[in-house]
């Protein structure tokens, strides 16, 4: 895979990877400091996973997007790869509530701590239900945000949904 020349990293540890505060300080209570070295920052925003994988250089599906849905008005973070939709009638079945609808940007932010286009995997403000879709577990590295719209990090899909807390399940669309 390669990265785009636009691109900044951190390669001293010193903290400044232009990734959030808040990641950072998450990141360093799980133990993943190093992960911080890996931070990739870009000049223009990569609020889409497809903006994202232009940006990296890598393929759609190798984007990891954490998703903030509301299920019975509770938030529950789906992590998908980034060529896939969630199916809202799966997540449904899967926790077995009434409804699940898409979160609102404030209540995203509420509950994570960050704005759309930047919400990570982990280190939320709040902890909150986490499921994984298995689709990421197709690719050796998936890319996810790192708190701002402007920074992503790479990540083996069985960390990440290790240190995310969460289900392995399967809730993308099908094919029609």
């Amino acid at each position: 895979m390669t990265t785009n020349d636009n691109t900044t990293e951190d390669t001293e540890g010193t903290g400044d990877s232009g990734a959030s505060p808040r990641f950072a300080v998450a990141v360093r209570e799980l133990g993943l400091a190093d992960l911080l070295t890996r931070v990739r920052r870009f000049p223009d925003a990569t609020r889409t996973a497809a903006e994202a994988a232009a940006a990296i250089g890598c393929e759609l599906s190798e984007i990891c997007k954490s998703l903030i849905f509301a299920a019975d008005g509770v938030p529950v973070l789906v992590l998908m790869d980034g060529s896939s939709r969630v199916d809202l009638e799966r997540v449904r079945q899967e926790l077995g509530v009434e409804k699940v609808t898409r979160a609102k940007a404030d209540v995203v932010r509420e509950t994570t701590g960050y704005a759309i286009g930047g919400v990570p995997p982990f280190g939320h403000r709040t902890k909150t239900r986490v499921l994984a879709d298995r689709s990421l577990l197709d690719h050796d590295v998936v890319w996810a945000a790192a708190g701002t719209p402007h920074t992503v990090f790479p990540m083996e899909p069985k960390d990440l949904i290790t240190h995310a807390g969460a289900t392995l399940v399967d809730v993308r669309e099908r094919d029609s």
